[in-house]
């Protein structure tokens, strides 16, 4: 009882904050605002929606998204008539994917008070949960048990860390029994649900469902023509998600990097300031934006010109993947490395700073052989020069990485196995 009232109070001052921070900051703002007219949206969604079965999804933000996005999709594709109601708790994940074609109905999450968990869920009225990863409401997962409807956590990750292990921990972990099933990304956290103290929960180790998906959009990859006129004749090192601090160490490596090969940058955000300074840091390099290049109709006559392609275009990045023969992926010298699936699948040797400990598939992939953290541009040319000079050290690296995402496959499968009675009710599953 301690431990729930402690959460109803902090619920309540994160609103608060929320609200106050709304004032000066553009992310809390948006947070605040989505959930102004929420009720009024959700209202208006339902009625046509009252005879189907309704599975509701929540993801914290975009990347949990990703996670579940193939889960969704196969949902879809196999239950047509399935009904999906999608929540964020993030304005990142929201105002990205508020028109994804997948759901019936994208909305923000109503804050987890008890009134507004109730009011949910009875107007929602869902016939299956999913919440994916890291996402633990106290309200709403009593409210679902206590109704009978069934919960699943997806492409959850434990660590021993975590508030549900420490001594303080058995009402959180109190939480975790709500959940029909907790699918675990790994063996390790299994491990810590089984053992941990007066928890009894049921477990399956389902591998991380990106791969299904970087697997799936790999094989749909566009052909992206200007990518592929400057890369003709020579070796691509696509750098890819960079942030001001990888685009320094990238703009001193290019200078010592051999000619004849050519690298694409695709920075992490591409506002109009953002490029000027990336223009700026790379100046004596030779670049051109993609926006430029575009619009020339001889570029293939004088892409070898340049030496740097600056794509300052959204969505293009996996399909540029493809072409390349090595990556940096950006974000490792600040919160954290970007997705470095989606260049793995294509069997590229990967680069990225040094925070990522964080991310299993970066420890894994720098066990492994496949990918190299790098603290300066003497530490990624020391790296990069092996491979380039070493074609077998080079062929073994790109065959870690794509091994790696062809092994892990699989996850959505075993996820939607589990699911599947819920789907399409049966006796068995009513009683369960």
């Amino acid at each position: 009882m301690l431990t729930k009232a402690i959460y109803q109070i902090f619920i309540y001052i994160y609103v608060a904050a929320a609200q106050f921070a709304a004032l000066f900051n553009n992310k809390a703002a948006k947070w605040v605002a989505g959930r102004k007219n929420l009720w009024n949206q959700i209202d208006s969604a339902l009625p046509g929606m009252a005879t189907k079965k309704r599975v509701w999804v929540h993801c914290a933000s975009l990347g949990e998204f990703e996670q579940g996005r193939p889960v969704i999709e196969a949902i879809k594709q196999q239950y047509p008539d399935v009904l999906i109601l999608l929540t964020f708790f993030s304005p990142s994940g929201f105002e990205v994917r508020k028109n994804y074609p997948f759901a019936d109905a994208v909305w923000y999450l109503p804050a987890d008070t008890p009134g507004n968990a109730r009011r949910f869920v009875e107007t929602v009225n869902p016939g299956l949960v999913i919440f994916v990863k890291y996402e633990f409401w106290f309200n709403y997962l009593q409210l679902l048990q206590k109704n009978k409807i069934p919960i699943f956590l997806i492409s959850a990750v434990f660590r021993p860390g975590q508030f549900f292990f420490r001594w303080y921990g058995s009402g959180f972990r109190k939480m975790l029994e709500t959940y029909r099933m907790i699918y675990v990304q790994n063996i390790k956290s299994e491990q810590l649900l089984q053992h941990a103290k007066g928890l009894q929960v049921k477990t399956a180790v389902a591998p991380d469902t990106r791969f299904d998906r970087v697997q799936a959009a790999a094989l749909e990859a566009k052909t992206v023509i200007t990518v592929e006129q400057f890369a003709a004749g020579r070796q691509l090192f696509i750098c890819g998600s960079t942030w001001p601090q990888d685009e320094q160490l990238l703009a001193r490596f290019i200078q010592q990097a051999p000619h004849e090969v050519a690298f694409v940058i695709a920075p992490h955000k591409i506002g109009k300031m953002q490029l000027s300074g990336l223009v700026k840091t790379l100046e004596g390099t030779g670049s051109i934006l993609y926006s430029e290049a575009i619009g020339q109709p001889d570029f293939a006559d004088v892409a070898s010109k340049y030496r740097v392609l600056i794509v300052d275009n959204i969505g293009l990045l996996l399909h540029i993947y493809r072409y390349g023969s090595y990556a940096y992926i950006g974000g490792g010298f600040g919160a954290g490395i970007h997705n470095i699936l989606e260049a793995a699948v294509f069997g590229l040797p990967l680069f990225f700073g040094p925070r990522y400990s964080k991310f299993n598939e970066a420890v894994y992939l720098i066990g492994a052989g496949g990918a190299f953290s790098v603290g300066s541009t003497k530490e990624l040319l020391q790296q990069f020069t092996r491979l380039y000079d070493n074609r077998t050290a080079y062929l073994q690296a790109a065959s870690i990485c794509k091994s790696y995402v062809e092994q892990n496959a699989g996850g959505t499968r075993i996820i939607l196995e589990g699911l599947r009675p819920y789907l399409t009710p049966t006796e068995t599953a009513e009683k369960q």
